[in-house]
C-alpha cells in the first residue's frame, strides 16, 4: 500500500511551509509543489491558503487531512495485525539424523519464547522421503544429512556443515588390539572385518548410501547384516559387541565401550537446510532458519576444537 502522497499533505499541514515539509520528507521542494498543484487541480479546490509566511488549511484541506490521517491509521493497524498474524505461523519441518533432532531440542525453547503462537510440525523421515516432500511442497523445509544436493536448485539449499563418517567397533573386538590407532584403511574392512556383523541403516538414508559405496569400492559382500534406522539402537548394539557400524561423528557416544575409527581415505556427509520453492517466509520462518544456521555454526566450531 503506497500512502506516501497522503503523508505529503499531512507534512505540509504540520510544517505550514513548503520548504520545511520538503526537507522533512527528503524530496525536492519543486516535486512537492508540483504534486500539491496536481492534486488541487484534480480535486477542483485549493487545500491550502497561501500567505506570505505560512500555508494554512482551507476547509477542504481540513477534510482531506482528516481523511488522510484515518487512512494512515488504518494502514498502521493493518500492518500490525498482519505482523501479529505472521507470528502465528505454521511451519512444517523435516528432519533426518540424530544431530538434527538434538538441534531442534536446542533451539525450540528460545523460538517458542519469541513466537509463542507459532506452530512447528515435525516430520522425521529418510532423505528420499523428505526430498520428495520438499519437491512436492508438502513441507516447508528440511534439515538433512545428505551426500548430494543436486536434486534441488542452489537457491533452495544452505550447506550447514560437513561431518566425517566413522567406523564404530566394540572395544573388546580383536581388531582394536591389532589396530589401536584412530584410522582404519578401507582394505581392512574386507580383510580384517569382512566376516563381522555389519549394522547398517535401511535404504534411503545418507549413511546407507555411503555404506553401499564403500562396500562396492572394496568389493565387500558382508556375510551378516542387520538393518535399522535407529542410531541409538545401532550404537547400543555395537557397545554390546553385537556388530560394527558406520556412524556420523556427531553421534559418537559410549567411547568407553566403542572404538571410533576414521576411514582412510576419509568419507564425509553434509548437513543442509533445504527450503521448498514457493515458501513465503515471515519473521518466525526467517528466525527459525537463522537459529538453525547458528546452531550448526557453533557445532562446526566445536568440532574444529576437538
Amino acid at each position: 500500500m503506497d500512502t506516501r502522497h497522503l503523508q505529503y499533505i499531512l507534512t505540509i499541514a504540520q510544517k505550514q511551509n513548503m520548504t520545511k515539509a520538503a526537507e522533512e520528507l527528503y524530496i525536492s521542494q519543486s516535486s512537492l509543489s508540483q504534486y500539491l498543484a496536481k492534486l488541487e487541480q484534480e480535486l477542483g479546490v485549493p487545500l491550502f491558503e497561501r500567505t506570505r509566511n505560512r500555508m494554512l488549511l482551507t476547509p477542504s484541506g481540513k477534510l482531506y487531512v482528516e481523511a488522510a490521517q484515518k487512512v494512515l491509521d488504518i494502514e498502521k493497524n493493518l500492518r500490525q495485525n498482519i505482523h501479529s498474524l505472521n507470528n502465528r505461523s505454521h511451519i512444517t519441518l523435516g528432519l533426518t539424523s540424530q544431530l538434527c533432532l538434538r538441534m531442534l531440542t536446542s533451539i525450540i525453547p528460545g523460538f517458542k519464547e519469541a513466537f509463542p503462537d507459532a506452530t512447528l510440525e515435525i516430520t522425521e523421515a529418510n532423505v528420499n522421503t523428505l526430498t520428495h516432500m520438499i519437491q512436492e511442497e508438502t513441507i516447508d523445509c528440511a534439515v538433512m544429512a545428505v551426500h548430494d544436493t543436486s536434486a534441488f536448485p542452489e537457491d533452495q539449499v544452505d550447506i550447514l556443515g560437513v561431518e566425517e563418517i566413522l567406523l564404530a567397533v566394540p572395544k573388546k573386538h580383536p581388531y582394536c588390539k591389532k589396530n589401536p590407532g584412530d584410522t582404519v584403511p578401507w582394505k581392512d574392512l574386507d580383510e580384517e572385518l569382512g566376516k563381522d556383523n555389519f549394522l547398517i541403516c535401511k535404504k534411503g538414508s545418507t549413511l546407507r548410501e555411503v555404506t553401499d559405496q564403500i562396500f562396492k569400492a572394496i568389493h565387500l559382500d558382508p556375510s551378516t547384516m542387520c538393518e535399522t534406522n535407529s542410531i541409538i539402537t545401532t550404537r547400543a548394539m555395537v557397545a554390546m559387541g553385537i556388530g560394527i557400524t558406520f556412524i556420523g561423528k556427531s553421534c559418537m557416544e559410549a567411547e568407553n565401550k566403542i572404538h571410533y575409527y576414521r576411514l582412510g581415505p576419509p568419507v564425509t556427509r553434509r548437513f543442509a537446510l533445504i527450503r521448498r520453492k514457493n515458501w513465503v517466509m515471515h519473521t518466525p520462518e526467517t528466525t527459525l532458519c537463522e537459529e538453525i544456521r547458528k546452531y550448526f555454526k557453533r557445532k562446526t566450531v566445536k568440532a574444529l576444537m576437538r
